[in-house]
């Protein structure tokens, strides 16, 4: 036999090995001592108990296999959101559906574009399947879309907008994400990845379905591991044109949603008034750490504004991020720090409990030298 290679093990497709792999949050100081995480942007609420109530029946279907189509779960969506339900698809959380999407429609040689200070998953997605990620200029830390049309070119064949958007928490109102599509070529996927959508005003909720049922080439994401509390579930759902999931459909994991995950986000869909209570105590709290973020202004923090369940908090003056990190976990708090999504000079804080909003902002009152 000829040896026509001279590696010894098998060997990885080079787009492969320019992945660098996805940090989650952590939850521990560095010395191993547990922290409240305010680093993941769970819902500090928990999980609606109806939803509990269906985890804990469900486990007496362990032996079975769940239903590999999420029947059940994509109608109560359907019904819930006024959508078809043959138009949804769900995954492994919407990551499953993110990397999918880039895999469906695009390749090697193939671009993917998206705003600096997206979502960490696209840049994974994109090399995943070989294609070229094409990070784009933001403004103020907003996806700017005359940027984002200015980068689309022959080679793009997907493009990701997180609205609003992680880790800035910032949010396009829906006449620029229409503007954004209106600018791309019909064979260009539009990717609206809306994880934190139900935390934006409900009044304008319903814009990118609304987009996405008109068009053929937009997709819109959505999960149920922020607002409805099932982090650990991992049920995510997307919905767009029957050709897009279709295609989504061919490649996704078999029996992908466990029937627990399938259990517990159909009754988390009839505990709406869940979800209003999480809103309404995210969008409270998240107004009073921003106020105090802001009488901190002279001293170099200023938050971005948001619409998401958190604030990404940035450090503009003698106080670094990297002291303020280490202080809040003396504190008991783990908080996001992202230098490795090009902002060292920021915390990312996800909202918690008002006890928690309480510690945090006297923190950093005392290391700015404010009264606590």
């Amino acid at each position: 036999m000829t040896n026509t290679s001279m590696n010894t093990q098998p060997q990885p497709k080079p787009w492969i090995l320019g992945i660098h792999a996805y940090t989650p949050g952590k939850s521990k100081a560095s010395d191993g001592r547990a922290l409240v995480k305010l680093s993941a942007n769970e819902n500090p609420l928990g999980t609606s108990p109806a939803a509990l109530e269906a985890l804990e029946a469900a486990r007496g279907e362990a032996a079975t296999y769940p239903d590999p189509g999420a029947i059940a779960l994509r109608e109560a969506l359907g019904g819930l959101h006024g959508l078809d339900p043959a138009r949804i698809v769900c995954g492994t959380g919407s990551d499953e559906l993110l990397n999918l999407a880039a895999q469906g429609f695009a390749g090697p040689g193939d671009e993917v574009v998206f705003a600096r200070h997206s979502f960490a998953v696209y840049d994974i997605a994109a090399r995943r399947c070989g294609a070229n990620p094409v990070e784009v200029a933001d403004r103020d830390y907003t996806a700017d879309i005359d940027a984002l049309l200015g980068a689309v070119g022959d080679a793009t064949r997907v493009v990701f907008l997180a609205n609003p958007n992680n880790p800035t928490g910032t949010w396009l109102p829906p006449a620029e994400v229409e503007r954004l599509h209106a600018g791309l070529p019909a064979h260009v996927l539009l990717v609206v990845d809306e994880a934190y959508g139900e935390y934006v005003d409900p009044a304008h909720q319903r814009a990118a379905f609304e987009l996405a049922g008109r068009h053929d080439n937009v997709l819109v994401t959505r999960t149920f591991s922020k607002i409805y509390g099932l982090a650990a579930e991992r049920v995510g759902w997307a919905y767009g044109a029957t050709g897009l999931v279709d295609v989504l459909n061919r490649i996704r994991g078999p029996f992908n949603v466990t029937a627990s995950g399938q259990a517990a986000g159909i009754a988390a869909l009839s505990d709406q008034s869940f979800v209003e209570r999480s809103r309404a105590h995210n969008s409270a709290e998240r107004a009073r750490l921003a106020e105090a973020i802001a009488a901190l202004g002279n001293h170099g923090l200023r938050a971005v504004p948001s619409e998401a369940n958190f604030l990404l908090v940035l450090f503009e003056g003698e106080l670094k991020a990297e002291t303020a990190l280490e202080a809040l976990a003396g504190e008991g708090y783990a908080v996001r720090h992202l230098p490795g999504q090009g902002l060292p000079h920021g915390l990312r804080i996800t909202i918690g409990k008002s006890a928690d909003m309480d510690r945090v902002i006297a923190c950093l009152r005392r290391l700015c030298g404010e009264a606590a």
